[in-house]
């Protein structure tokens, strides 16, 4: 299955990602299908072509949750945004105990 999913570039502490397309289990620095595009998260800036990634998407293949809320940003794609970070443990049995 194809995954639209960050590879990782860039120096030691000064790392900008490359939007990619490639197989699911494949590793990050190996071989990938489709370069889409690029992110640096030290200025917050990227860029993606959204003609490719909505051509992908169609094709089947499923973008990473942080990939799938660039594509938000980007507008290549409608819908809400994924939270990318998990609440803890802790925090989910104080959230019951509220409840």
């Amino acid at each position: 299955m194809l995954a639209i999913k960050l590879k990782r570039v860039g120096k030691k502490h000064q790392a900008t990602f490359r939007v990619i397309v490639a197989e699911k289990r494949l590793k990050i620095n190996g071989r990938f299908v489709e370069d889409l595009g690029w992110m640096n998260p030290h200025t917050n800036t990227f860029e993606i072509k959204n003609d490719l990634a909505k051509k992908w998407i169609l094709q089947g293949a499923q973008p990473t949750a942080t990939v799938h809320n660039l594509l938000v940003k980007a507008g290549a794609i409608e819908g809400k945004k994924i939270p990318v970070h998990k609440k803890s443990k802790k925090q989910e049995k104080a959230g019951e105990t509220k409840a």
